[in-house]
């Protein structure tokens, strides 16, 4: 089968450590990278910039928000709110004249910063303690983000956002702007993959399990959720910026209101903590599943012949999505990405099913 192990020898530790070390994992993932590199050519423009461009940056998104609830085990319900911190520092810094590439580093280090003073006082407690101090960070940020002129220009204001120029070069059309979600997302992803094999992957997994044991073999607990909340918050604030200039094209502050917060907790917990392909699949499932069960609805009742009144055609697809969400988790807890990893085991021993990987 496609992921037998037959022939291949674990001879030292490099090799085996690899990030893919199965030859069909390999194959998947050129697949899926070739994938990625031709869809401008592959699906529609209208597919390219309203389904799958979003879909990479809020993949992103998740993954940072991943690092904190996945790996570190910390609660957070104001990651939009971190978001949003980073997609204005880079509006206004390339208003003012500073190229992209640095504005957008500086909107990550400038949720950074604040995420890591929220995060001082936050990490005093823990549970609902915490989740509800994270909370206190989104409903804080949206006042001061509404609130302050200089920021978002005012109550129910927008502001727009410059054209995108990377290294001195325009980026307008819709090919080059997912390209460069493209690229973030793969960044992201590279580094987590990367993370869960390092020695700071390994002690945010120690804190995650139980923190008084991580604190008795020398693993300083409250530094690495120090960390965590700096480095998660780093890649929200470049997931903020990168929405804006490759999506949105204008902020507003009701763009990462508390609503985009639970839908990105969703995410999480959907795709599955602390899996990496997990966050692809939850990220896709919240973002892209509810208008494809509003089509199907739709296509279903014309076959049909069913007359469904309007406000009923407006509510049913929610029904079925949230019902999809419950049966997924009384499946699987673990989530979407479990449920991928249960069939890989599955292929890995097949057909002998009493082996387990």
């Amino acid at each position: 089968m496609l992921f037998r192990q037959a022939g291949i020898r674990h001879t030292d530790y490099a090799s085996d450590r690899a990030l893919f070390p199965i030859p069909a994992d390999r194959a998947m993932i050129v697949a899926l990278l070739a994938f990625g590199l031709l869809a401008p050519v592959l699906v529609s423009s209208l597919a390219l910039s309203s389904y799958l461009t979003p879909w990479l940056v809020w993949t992103s998104a998740t993954l940072g928000l991943n690092l904190i609830i996945g790996w570190a085990g910390q609660f957070h319900f104001g990651y939009a709110a971190v978001m949003a911190i980073g997609a204005y520092t880079t509006v206004h810094g390339v208003r003012a004249g500073i190229p992209w590439e640095i504005a957008v580093v500086l909107g990550g280090l400038m949720s950074t910063v604040i995420g890591v003073v929220f995060a001082f006082a936050a990490l005093r407690v823990k549970g609902l303690y915490l989740a509800l101090s994270t909370l206190a960070l989104q409903f804080v940020m949206d006042w001061v983000i509404s609130h302050v002129p200089a920021i978002s220009g005012g109550v129910g204001a927008t502001l727009q956002a410059p054209a995108m120029r990377l290294l001195g070069q325009p980026i307008k059309s819709e090919v080059g702007l997912y390209y460069v979600a493209l690229a973030w997302a793969l960044l992201v992803t590279l580094f987590m993959l990367n993370l869960r094999r390092t020695a700071l992957g390994r002690a945010l997994v120690a804190v995650r399990e139980k923190d008084y044991a991580a604190a008795v073999i020398g693993v300083q607990a409250f530094r690495y959720k120090l960390v965590a909340f700096a480095t998660s918050s780093f890649i929200g604030g470049v997931s903020g910026a990168v929405l804006i200039f490759t999506f949105y094209h204008a902020v507003t502050p009701e763009q990462f209101a508390v609503n985009v917060s639970i839908e990105l907790l969703a995410m999480v917990i959907v795709g599955g903590l602390a899996s990496i392909i997990g966050s692809w699949f939850g990220a896709a499932f919240i973002l892209l599943m509810p208008g494809q069960i509003n089509a199907l609805i739709a296509w279903i009742a014309k076959l049909l012949g069913a007359d469904i009144g309007i406000e009923t055609l407006a509510h049913l697809p929610h029904a079925v999505y949230g019902a999809l969400i419950v049966g997924f988790l009384l499946v699987e807890p673990m989530g979407l990405g479990k449920l991928y990893a249960n069939v890989r085991n599955y292929l890995l021993v097949w057909p002998f099913g009493y082996a387990r990987k």
